[in-house]
């Protein structure tokens, strides 16, 4: 049986979640409450060094980190991962940004406020502008395109919905990014996404 350790109010554990039920794959989650500091106990250590969920243990003890490995795993063979070379390669490219330009500001600002009981004005300037930024991008690459990437929903999709459609819980005024709107609707149709 298919384990995953993941904490339900992470976008980064969610797409995991999403994309399995998606596919029909059976799954146990276990519920893994990142404030608790469950994921820096040795025996979660044993299982994950990097001390972070989502977490994949396959029936066979190997265990899987990080987020858009994970969904890369489990999208190999389905249209989530276009079969053309450039379009995979631009797909893995926006995969590469949200880790690096958007997560770091957007789920970061969204935890701060969230979980972390920061005031607005707590929150370092320097994140909402980054944030505002990715979604500036976003909404200039949607601007007349449906998708990411090509004519499909795709992993790259799926991995930037995760924080951008809680972007307001961070203080995003999603108003001022009509195509970023447009498309999280689209995206969460497409991966039946409630």
């Amino acid at each position: 049986m298919l384990t995953v350790y993941g904490d339900i109010r992470s976008g980064n554990c969610l797409k995991v979640k999403w994309l399995l039920d998606r596919l029909g794959r059976d799954y146990r989650w276990v519920e893994t409450d990142v404030m608790s500091g469950v994921t820096r106990s040795a025996d979660f250590l044993a299982r994950n060094p990097a001390g972070q969920v989502p977490a994949v243990v396959f029936g066979d003890g190997r265990v899987l980190a990080q987020s858009n490995a994970i969904i890369g795993y489990f999208g190999e063979g389905t249209d989530f991962i276009p079969a053309d070379a450039y379009d995979r390669a631009r797909m893995y490219e926006w995969l590469f940004w949200e880790q690096y330009s958007h997560e770091p500001y957007i789920a970061v600002v969204r935890f701060q406020r969230l979980l972390g009981g920061k005031e607005a004005d707590e929150i370092e300037p320097r994140l909402m502008e980054r944030g505002h930024a990715a979604l500036a991008r976003m909404e200039a690459a949607l601007n007349g395109a449906d998708w990411l990437v090509g004519g499909g929903p795709t992993l790259a999709d799926l991995a930037l919905v995760a924080y951008t459609r809680m972007a307001h819980e961070g203080d995003f005024d999603l108003s001022a990014y009509p195509a970023v709107r447009a498309w999280i609707a689209r995206v969460e149709t497409a991966f039946g996404i409630r």
